[in-house]
């Protein structure tokens, strides 16, 4: 599932990364080698998988992003939910429609990881903030998706 890039690849590129959901869709950017790490960018409010495509594709040409990395969430245990199926075919579909690489990491309990961090940081009063999660949760995403890249 989680695809493993050289780290020198990922030199200068621009990556968005995606908590994809079905209220809201987190964002996060990050620039390797330009930003000191990745980036809130805010949040989609989610309607169809067609509105949210035209809405991530109009950020990926606004902001010339080059790879984009979405999570795809498992239980636990490792196995498929309804929802891991969900975003695996929303993936599929993204790919068809996008020039931009789409790669995949899994996601599980990056919402908890967001809830946590938030409760420890001042930025969100320590206090966990619902209209920031997705985003956090995405900055998480992209994170995981740099540790998993390769020397």
């Amino acid at each position: 599932m989680d695809e493993k890039l050289p780290k020198a690849y990922l030199n200068n590129k621009h990556i968005l990364a995606i908590d994809y959901g079905r209220k809201f869709t987190g964002i996060s950017t990050y620039n390797v080698g330009r930003d000191p790490f990745p980036l809130t960018w805010g949040r989609i409010k989610y309607e169809n998988d067609d509105q949210l495509i035209s809405e991530v594709k109009k950020i990926i040409e606004d902001e010339f992003i080059e790879i984009l990395v979405i999570g795809v969430p498992f239980f636990t245990d490792g196995k498929e939910s309804t929802m891991t199926r969900i975003i695996k075919a929303f993936v599929e579909n993204f790919k068809t429609k996008t020039d931009c690489e789409v790669f995949t990491v899994d996601e599980t309990l990056t919402t908890f990881e967001a809830e946590e961090r938030m409760k420890n940081d001042p930025k969100y009063n320590f206090k966990v903030d619902l209209r920031k999660i997705d985003e956090l949760s995405a900055v998480i995403i992209l994170e995981q998706f740099l540790k998993n890249s390769s020397d």
